[in-house]
């Protein structure tokens, strides 16, 4: 991103959020070493993929942090 990066961004938006509602972040990146998950999630994000991305984790992950999204048969 040419304004800031990921990082960044993750910082910015938990710093306006207010009211208690949080806005879930994944990460996607092909920066796969290791202690980038451990980054991410300091920095403010919620989760993280990597790529190639495989759908299946993909689709898991946003299962996890978007429960509308899961089929009825997870719906708790």
């Amino acid at each position: 991103m040419p304004e800031m990066d990921g990082y960044e961004a993750t910082h910015e938006l938990r710093r306006r959020e207010v009211g208690g509602r949080r806005t879930p972040v994944i990460a996607m990146t092909a920066a796969a070493m290791k202690g980038d998950f451990d980054r991410c999630i300091a920095c403010g994000m919620d989760d993280y993929v990597s790529k190639p991305l495989r759908h299946r984790v993909l689709e898991e992950t946003l299962e996890r942090w978007i429960p509308a999204l899961a089929p009825a048969s997870h719906a708790a």
